[in-house]
């Protein structure tokens, strides 16, 4: 599908160890495996990366928040850096949340080719279910299989969708609607009284008063381009601070009982 013997390729990416341009020469016999529980490699992360038009969707389960210096949109997973409370290490995923377009596209990925000005479908060849003779085959007579297509439109629709959410948070950042917020858990003794509060999160939000502050032919342009929902989507998730303070608290529970 690529000359690799083009310029090198830029960028890491979360969860991809050997990502590799797809070709057929190199990747003829390759194919992908079907795995009941494909999601192992998630378990050692708490957050993964979501496109704005996920927010709605993700905000059932997770805080959506945005990170780093790009103002990154991200599902928020866990308490702790590399610890998931919605993905078992055996890779099985809580069957009541929203899987990340992120997640589903792997072990495919587009890489960015500068010195050429284009994108090349590459696949992680690190993935535990690439391997060769694999039930879907990559390519079929040294051409590129259905899967395969499969994976590229995939893979395509996915840059749109990363394409409009750098849109989106380009145009909440010239309207200055991000503040620095804290996630605060009060623990409780065995008496139930409030503890002092401890930090367990600094990130960014959307400021509600200056969401107020706009005018109001702002704030029609922000309904009628969509902007305004995916913020309200965005609003709302941060109740579910709540929801993975429960998680870590019964997880924590469960292996003291275990133990």
């Amino acid at each position: 599908m690529t000359d690799t013997t083009q310029s090198p390729l830029e960028g890491n990416v979360l969860f991809y160890n050997k990502p590799e341009p797809l070709d057929a020469a190199q990747h003829g016999n390759l194919g992908v495996n079907a795995k009941a529980e494909p999601y192992a490699f998630v378990a050692q992360t708490n957050v993964v990366p979501l496109t704005v038009t996920e927010f709605a969707a993700a905000a059932l389960s997770y805080p959506v928040i945005f990170v780093g210096e790009s103002r990154q949109p991200v599902a928020v997973m866990g308490l702790n850096q590399n610890d998931n409370l919605f993905v078992s290490p055996e890779g099985v995923f809580r069957h009541d949340a929203y899987i990340p377009a992120y997640v589903r596209r792997y072990p495919f990925v587009f890489a960015d080719d500068k010195a050429n000005g284009r994108l090349i479908l590459c696949i992680d060849r690190g993935a535990d279910i690439v391997a060769e003779g694999g039930e879907n085959p990559l390519f079929v007579n040294g051409q590129p299989s259905d899967y395969t297509n499969m994976a590229m439109e995939f893979c395509n629709n996915f840059e749109q969708e990363r394409l409009r959410t750098e849109s989106f948070v380009k145009l909440v950042n010239e309207l200055d609607l991000l503040d620095v917020r804290e996630a605060l858990f009060t623990p409780r003794d065995e008496n139930g009284a409030p503890g002092e509060p401890q930090k367990i999160a600094e990130y960014y939000a959307v400021s509600e008063d200056k969401l107020r502050a706009l005018s109001p032919e702002k704030l029609a342009e922000l309904r009628d381009n969509g902007a305004l929902g995916q913020i309200y989507a965005h609003l709302v998730s941060l109740l579910g601070w709540d929801r993975l303070i429960a998680l870590a608290f019964v997880r924590n529970q469960t292996a003291a009982t275990v133990n």
